[in-house]
């Protein structure tokens, strides 16, 4: 289908402040659909109250206003645009995060964009409403033959406790129309229940929260799939919590592509959320279901669809290549997925579901030292700052990569400064400030198991003492709830540190143990500290040069969208550890080769 020409200037509203919950994702996204749509010829009207952000440079939109992103505000926006001759034709609420969405909803309800002319693409409002409305989504989900989590919808305290006596405690409290779990939460006695269902009607904007019976332990997925208006539908991504439920995604360490899941089980919510997108009604671009699979016996539920480009959607967007928010616009103005070019392959369309043949790793930023009254329990309300993405051959490098790009002054999991079992086997470990100190080793068994069973920010490393002191998976998996196949990829990583312990200089050190430590992510910081034994510009430089005179140096791996299927004309790239082999062509001459992609550095 042919670009819209009955529609010359388009507003599209970004997500304001920078606020714990809200975070520059959006920005990211509302920057693609900008450039997107100026391509096309569309005139752009941008409303964000925040200049920080990269879309309101004015290279972006044509016309950018910098203020509130409120009903009133919007409204005065669109009434000065008719004055001055350039009337607004629609509105793209899906790119701006939920503050975006919800304002867009206001603009809809108090007929003000009627009014105008104004209309909704992307998404309408019936189609939101259905998406965000629990009750609504319930119904939709039911509607498609698939099952939500016991659960009940309350406009009042009183209607949610009499609820309460049914499901019992602990119960998840989501409030609607809202972003990052904001005014949620798990209640886990009765006043704490009813505080936490008081804060979710508040928060939200129809005054409405879902309670749901627990579903904690159960583990977390969720699928970015992108639809235009012929009913095309791609999966861009599947993304795994590590986490289980109750742990809101934004603090979850998340991973992609799903890994725990069979093929069989992986193609059933891919059909479920086809199924969802289109009894919701979301004609054209991007949007996430959640789904909860009982570890036990592999029931699964529906946990919450968002019709809208969200932070995973921006994850998906990196991890693979696929420009979510980019096809998103396009597809709004009438572009069908067919028709759309991918623009890393130059060749393929956009109806191509990306493959990936690597490991991402998300992993949360939290900053609980500069709010020390803030509770740093980790629940469905989200409370990170930011996040880092990491990309590796394995999960083993990418996890390390993923803690190393903190700056948190971890260098990897374990074997730098902040190891208390590293300088529990030395006599001191020499700090930045030059004190020698000897941490308490091993930890008491009450506080191992209070941080393993409630989800924090520092859980990873203590499941790592855990394994240290000899605790069998098992007892791990029921006290955090994380999958056997992460615990035993861990396990993996803190045997090998084994093998790492067992020399007592660098030089001691086969090259094949120092190649298969870079492989599995170590970095250069940590082992300075385990031979060296302090991590110092000199020391990691020590390391660097020792490495590459072994040579022992990275190749640059391609994120092509379609793991080396068809050529790549803009592709970028991530560093790996591996080593070359040789192939012979038809007529027996052999080369050496890392990869048919690859660049070595």
């Amino acid at each position: 289908m042919p670009r819209r020409d009955d529609i010359s200037t388009i507003l599209l509203l970004g997500s304001g402040p920078i606020v714990i919950g809200q975070g520059c994702e959006f920005d990211y996204s509302g920057t693609q659909a900008c450039k997107a749509l100026r391509e096309e010829g569309y005139r752009i009207v941008l409303v964000n109250s925040n200049p920080a952000t990269i879309m309101t440079d004015p290279a972006f939109s044509d016309r950018t206003y910098i203020e509130p992103i409120t009903m009133e505000s919007v409204r005065k926006v669109i009434e000065k645009e008719a004055l001055l001759g350039t009337p607004i034709d629609a509105i793209l609420p899906t790119l701006g995060g939920q503050t975006g969405l919800n304002c867009a909803c206001e603009l809809w309800d108090q007929g003000i964009l009627q009014e105008h002319g104004i209309e909704m693409i992307g998404a309408d409002r019936e189609a939101i409403r259905r998406a965000e409305d629990r009750e609504a989504f319930k119904k939709v989900v039911d509607s498609v033959g698939l099952r939500n989590p016991e659960s009940r919808t309350a406009s009042t305290v009183a209607e949610a406790i009499g609820f309460l006596d049914k499901i019992g405690l602990p119960a998840i409290i989501r409030p609607a129309f809202t972003l990052g779990g904001t005014g949620g939460g798990v209640a886990w006695n009765r006043e704490e229940y009813e505080e936490i269902v008081r804060s979710g009607i508040k928060a939200s904007m129809i005054d409405q929260v879902q309670v749901d019976k627990s579903l904690l332990g159960w583990k977390e997925y969720e699928l970015e799939v992108v639809r235009d208006r012929r009913d095309n539908c791609v999966v861009v991504c599947g993304i795994e919590n590590i986490d289980a439920m109750g742990v809101h995604t934004g603090d979850s360490i998340t991973v992609a592509p799903i890994m725990t899941l069979s093929d069989k089980e992986y193609q059933y919510l891919r059909d479920a959320a086809f199924a969802i997108m289109r009894a919701v009604g979301v004609d054209t671009g991007g949007s996430n279901v959640q789904f909860a699979v009982n570890p036990e016996n592999g029931d699964v539920v529906v946990v919450e669809m968002n019709p809208r480009v969200s932070r995973s959607s921006a994850l998906a967007s990196k991890a693979t290549g696929f420009p979510i928010a980019r096809i998103a616009a396009k597809l709004a103005v009438g572009y069908t997925l067919d028709e759309l070019r991918n623009d890393i392959t130059g060749n393929t369309s956009a109806c191509f579901e990306p493959s990936i043949d690597y490991v991402v790793v998300k992993m949360p930023r939290w900053t609980f030292e500069k709010f020390p009254e803030a509770d740093e329990t980790l629940t469905t309300q989200m409370k990170s700052v930011g996040e880092g993405m990491s990309i590796g051959r394995t999960f083993k490098e990418a996890l390390q990569k993923a803690i190393r790009s903190m700056e948190v002054k971890r260098f990897g999991l374990g074997l730098d400064a902040n190891d208390r079992w590293l300088a529990s086997t030395r006599e001191g470990l020499k700090s930045v400030s030059g004190d020698w100190t000897v941490p308490e080793w091993p930890p008491a068994e009450d506080l191992l198991v209070r941080k393993l069973s409630v989800p924090s920010q520092g859980r990873l490393y203590y499941i790592r003492y855990a394994v240290k002191l000899g605790w069998p998976i098992e007892r791990i998996r029921e006290l955090t709830g994380i999958d056997p196949w992460f615990l035993d990829q861990i396990m993996e990583l803190i045997d090998f540190e084994d093998q790492l312990m067992a020399f007592e200089r660098l030089e001691d050190v086969p090259t094949d143990v120092l190649f298969e430590a870079k492989r599995l992510g170590y970095s250069d910081p940590q082992l300075a500290n385990v031979y060296l034994g302090s991590i110092s510009t000199e020391s990691i430089l020590a390391v660097r040069k020792h490495r590459k005179s072994l040579g022992i140096e990275p190749v640059y791996k391609l994120v092509d969208t379609c793991a080396a299927e068809f050529e790549a004309v803009t592709p970028y790239f991530y560093s790996t550890y591996e080593r070359p082999y040789r192939i012979e062509d038809a007529n027996g001459e052999s080369r050496t080769v890392v990869d048919d992609e690859d660049r070595v550095g």
